[in-house]
């Protein structure tokens, strides 16, 4: 099923609840959550707070997206605060198979992730034991870069993989009709955008963002 996933990184956080209830109102059910550490990726973002509030009092589904060293460690701390899905980068997890295989023994949904300049061929050892595949279209740090075209063929080697596994094709960075377009002709289903959702008129952008999803 495809999805669109709107990035709190792009957030206006003043209005917040003012915009997911416009997310809420065009059927989107999952927020895309931006955690970096400042290290891994040259920025800082929201952390297992934000993940607790948005938990406690909404009903979205919390898809967290850990840019951090050492992600292994923090994977506990995620899913108690309420995160559905954890997404770790295989170059921040020097033992991802072990990374991945606590992220499910703990109850939450296993991600895995690739910067633009990873082959994607470095995935086949764990794609059996993740949920999903996130294509990183961006460089990772921060909003409102443009799209990476050269990261389509990876999608398109990941669509031709995936009857054999049971993961979903997830792709992040750049994200805005046309590009999103591009990334669906390829074969993934979940666009996450963040820019093209919160920056401006929200309710328009959702609602051409989703025309491209049908």
């Amino acid at each position: 099923m495809k999805k669109l996933i709107p990035s709190l990184l792009s957030a206006d956080f003043w209005c917040l609840s003012e915009q997911l209830n416009v997310l809420l109102k065009h059927g989107l059910d999952t927020l895309h959550i931006d955690v970096m550490d400042g290290v891994f990726v040259p920025n800082i973002s929201l952390g297992t707070p934000i993940v607790a509030s948005l938990s406690q009092r909404s009903h979205f589904i919390l898809d967290v997206h850990l840019m951090i060293e050492d992600p292994e460690k923090m994977v506990q701390a995620f899913k108690e605060a309420g995160a559905h899905i954890i997404t770790v980068h295989w170059e921040a997890s020097p033992h991802i198979h072990r990374t991945l295989q606590r992220i499910k023994e703990i109850g939450a949904m296993a991600g895995v992730s690739i910067n633009p300049g990873t082959p994607v061929d470095v995935l086949r050892p764990v794609l059996h034991l993740v949920d999903l595949v996130l294509v990183m279209s961006v460089n990772p740090g921060f909003g409102g870069q443009e799209f990476l075209p050269e990261v389509l063929p990876k999608i398109e080697k990941l669509k031709e993989w995936q009857s054999s596994y049971q993961y979903v094709i997830e792709v992040d960075g750049g994200m805005n009709p046309q590009t999103a377009a591009l990334a669906i002709q390829s074969g993934a289903q979940w666009i996450v955008a963040g820019s093209s959702v919160f920056r401006g008129n929200v309710e328009q952008n959702v609602v051409d963002l989703l025309k491209v999803l049908k």
